[in-house]
């Protein structure tokens, strides 16, 4: 699950997360790279090698996997092709796409509201940043959190009742 900072991948992914349990390995990319490593996000940054390596981990280990960041196509389209070619199950992606005045509304609600700006998001910003995929779905910055949720449980056949323990 792909989109821009501020869009709800976040929020997405916890719900999704929530409604499967323990079968998902969630991996979220800003973990990876700003926490665990501490680095920007660049071009061949060790963040790629990373997020490729714990993806084919939960992989091998049997779980369904949701991958979710910014992710730029341009920095981190190899990688993910690469993930979706020698992945033999299903794959899709998602891409929540957002106004940039609706990411910062979004952005004000945030506990990270304070580590960025609007003028820094500005930067970042990206209007499409399509993958290239015909599996690609987009999600419009319209859809509200519970339905986008409902929406990639239905198509992705996610849904499962999670244990107490999940």
């Amino acid at each position: 699950m792909r989109g821009n900072s501020g869009a709800g991948k976040s929020s997405v992914a916890r719900g999704i997360r929530t409604s499967v349990g323990r079968t998902l390995a969630l991996v979220e990319q800003d973990y990876l790279r700003r926490v665990v490593l501490k680095e920007h996000d660049t071009p061949g940054a060790a963040n790629i090698r990373l997020i490729d390596q714990v993806v084919r981990f939960a992989l091998n280990e049997d779980k369904d996997v949701l991958l979710e960041g910014i992710l730029w196509s341009g920095h981190y389209g190899e990688m993910l092709n690469r993930l979706r070619n020698d992945h033999q199950g299903r794959t899709w992606a998602y891409y929540l796409d957002v106004t940039f005045e609706e990411t910062c509304a979004r952005h004000a609600t945030r506990p990270q509201a304070a580590e960025f700006t609007v003028e820094e998001m500005r930067r970042w910003y990206r209007t499409e940043d399509p993958l290239g995929w015909e599996t690609e779905h987009h999600v419009p910055s319209s859809s509200a959190l519970v339905d986008t949720v409902e929406l990639i449980l239905h198509q992705t056949d996610l849904r499962r009742t999670p244990s107490i323990d999940s």
